[in-house]
């Protein structure tokens, strides 16, 4: 059944008036009333009935005009979700540790709704490991983590690598050695289970360090704020505590050779519709020259 017949099988019964339908459709009287005889052929009923100059649809073709109308309706949501594709829209929620939520998508944010303002954007601060499990579970669209990413369905992009030190407080480290500090203060690190454990250990490996004493934090700033307290030695990324290198709030011990992954996270097979690829293309473009402004 030709798309076209059921055009101008719509266009006519709309009308009921060939003259009307023949000037919408651009054709010639003639050439409709083949259409129409072609698809009443092909349906085996008539559909219009004519009673001096006056056009009415038969009970058959009042079915097929009801019919032709939802066709062509759906057809016409089709082609304007199809178009949205083309044009970011509708809602994003973007998962991230707090870290980044704090000193990296504050910048982003506003470049983005600048560029694409049909986007709804929703933020959630949550663990490397909680934005890996959203974005897997459908209830995040995209998630930027600290560490690798191996779940199958999982498309990973990295945008940086992470250096990490191990760090105190002057006055914890104040006439004491190396190795002292770390006999005498607890170690900080994340709680069990986060994307950064396999790292950590190696990191650690590196200097021969096997913690006597750990203290586990839910966050990067907690960590930071509890070496501060000179609670605990800490690892840190060395891009959150670049303001307190810098004013010697807290020195390093030692900074590791080894540096951790920073990736943009998505479905494999959600990377290419418009508000995730234009999301995560910004992240890209803009993620080095954030953190060197900071």
């Amino acid at each position: 059944m030709e798309l076209r017949n059921l055009r101008t099988f719509q266009v006519v019964a709309e009308h009921l008036n060939l003259t009307k339908a023949a000037e919408h459709l651009g054709y010639s009287q003639p050439t409709i009333t083949l259409q129409i005889k072609a698809l009443e052929r092909e349906l085996g009923h008539s559909l219009l009935n004519r009673v001096g100059k006056k056009t009415f649809l038969t009970p058959a073709g009042k079915v097929v005009k009801q019919y032709t109308e939802q066709l062509f309706s759906v057809m016409q949501l089709m082609e304007e979700e199809l178009n949205q594709l083309n044009d970011p829209f509708g809602n994003l929620i973007v998962a991230a540790p707090e870290f980044y939520c704090t000193q990296y998508m504050p910048h982003m944010l506003k470049t983005y709704l600048e560029m694409h303002p049909q986007v709804n954007l929703q933020v959630i601060s949550c663990s490397s490991q909680e934005a890996l499990r959203k974005v897997n579970n459908h209830e995040a669209d995209i998630g930027i983590i600290a560490g690798t990413c191996d779940l199958p369905d999982i498309y990973a992009s990295v945008v940086d690598l992470e250096e990490f030190a191990l760090v105190a407080t002057p006055e914890m480290i104040a006439g004491r050695g190396f190795s002292e500090v770390l006999e005498q203060y607890p170690f900080l690190s994340y709680q069990e289970g986060c994307n950064l454990d396999g790292f950590i250990s190696q990191c650690l490996a590196e200097i021969n360090y096997v913690p006597q004493s750990v203290i586990k934090c839910t966050s990067e700033e907690t960590i930071k704020r509890s070496v501060l307290n000179h609670t605990g030695v800490a690892f840190l990324s060395t891009a959150l505590i670049q303001a307190e290198l810098r004013s010697g709030a807290v020195e390093e011990l030692h900074r590791f050779s080894r540096r951790a992954e920073t990736s943009i996270i998505c479905l494999k097979r959600r990377k290419d519709e418009a508000a995730i690829q234009t999301f995560a293309e910004l992240v890209a473009d803009v993620w080095q020259s954030v953190r060197e402004n900071q």
